[in-house]
């Protein structure tokens, strides 16, 4: 068993009491912190940066040597499966991400190999394997994918969408053949997820950014069933340690019971479902990561440490509570505004974080 310095996140997943709450954030590495920027035009493009071991491996710990954050996620992206897949993942300024060869037909699903992940996608687990040396038991590292259907929104719509009408239409005209897309994600995702715990992550964050477009009967048939069979995948424990997992549906307030019963041992929210409710909901099931609105990132420090004591009241006394942002830091957010929050939430909830 290796002993972590700091093991406030990971304990406060597995509910266990802390001395203060635990707070990182999404997208925690990138585009707001111009020392990123600085690698990133070294490195050319932004799958180059991913690709290349040693200065993904930088770009992962830049914010920890800025903020006392609780945690480190590897720096990558959702939509390396697919690339791996052989869609031919590329960028486009101000467009976002796109394939060459986006999923149209029964054909193309048949077609797609899973990917070995320490073949096709060995840089991801080279990167986990380097930050854990560099990181030296300081903070624990997180490992994430992209939900089943959530990577499927990309491949069958050859990039972003804003109504998916081709994905939507693909699950009302040929349901069974998205079902075979999801099953290849899926048993892609676990095998994906598990070589990044062989790799050394000690936590796993599951994704769904798209799974809040779906109504409530499609989320479970096509999105969280998905998610159950990952969770029931995954190597739980590793090196003598639990490995928790999170869940993350954004729009996914209203379905915050039927999360709880995966087998997860967190729900991420967003900032549109109130925590306190939502503990509430979910009593002692589950942790609860989140959920501040990243816009607040935005504001002076008064209004910031006045919403996070607001969410920290809200959540109440006692164990559970990850404090994240309810979606990833937008790339103009101050930095310095970032130091602030992350204060206020060791400050804020120092003493009161272990007591209930």
């Amino acid at each position: 068993m290796k002993i972590l310095k700091n093991d406030a996140y990971i304990r406060a997943l597995l509910r266990e009491s802390v001395d203060i709450t635990p707070v990182w954030m999404m997208r925690q590495a990138g585009r707001y912190l111009p020392e990123y920027k600085k690698i990133r035009a070294q490195a050319g493009d932004f799958m180059s940066l991913c690709k290349n071991t040693q200065l993904a491996c930088e770009v992962t710990l830049q914010p920890l040597r800025r903020y006392p954050l609780d945690a480190a996620i590897l720096f990558s992206d959702i939509l390396t499966i697919p690339d791996a897949m052989g869609l031919g993942l590329y960028f486009t300024t101000g467009e976002g991400p796109k394939f060459h060869f986006p999923i149209r037909l029964k054909a193309d699903v048949d077609k797609l190999p899973i990917p070995d992940p320490e073949q096709e996608l060995r840089y991801v687990m080279d990167l986990a394997r380097t930050v854990r040396k560099e990181l030296a038991g300081t903070v624990p590292l997180i490992g994430f994918a992209g939900s089943p259907w959530t990577i499927a929104t990309y491949m069958v719509e050859g990039g972003s969408s804003k109504i998916f009408s081709r994905l939507k239409g693909m699950l009302y005209t040929e349901p069974a053949t998205l079902h075979l897309l999801l099953n290849k994600l899926t048993q892609t995702v676990i095998l994906y997820l598990n070589a990044q715990i062989q790799a050394g992550v000690q936590s796993i964050m599951i994704f769904d950014t798209w799974g809040g477009v779906l109504s409530g009967e499609n989320y479970r048939i096509f999105s969280l069933n998905y998610m159950h069979q990952i969770i029931e995948g995954l190597t739980r424990e590793n090196e003598g340690c639990k490995i928790p997992v999170t869940l993350f549906t954004k729009g996914g307030g209203q379905w915050l019971e039927a999360i709880a019963e995966t087998g997860c041992d967190a729900i991420g929210l967003d900032w549109t479902t109130d925590i306190g409710e939502a503990r509430h909901r979910v009593g002692d099931k589950v942790a609860l990561q989140g959920n501040m609105d990243p816009a607040v990132l935005y504001a002076p420090a008064p209004i910031i440490e006045k919403e996070v004591a607001s969410i920290l009241g809200a959540f109440g006394k006692g164990e559970g509570h990850i404090f994240n942002l309810g979606h990833g830091v937008h790339q103009d957010t101050p930095p310095e505004h970032v130091r602030i929050f992350v204060d206020a939430v060791h400050r804020l909830s120092k003493n009161d974080a272990a007591s209930g």
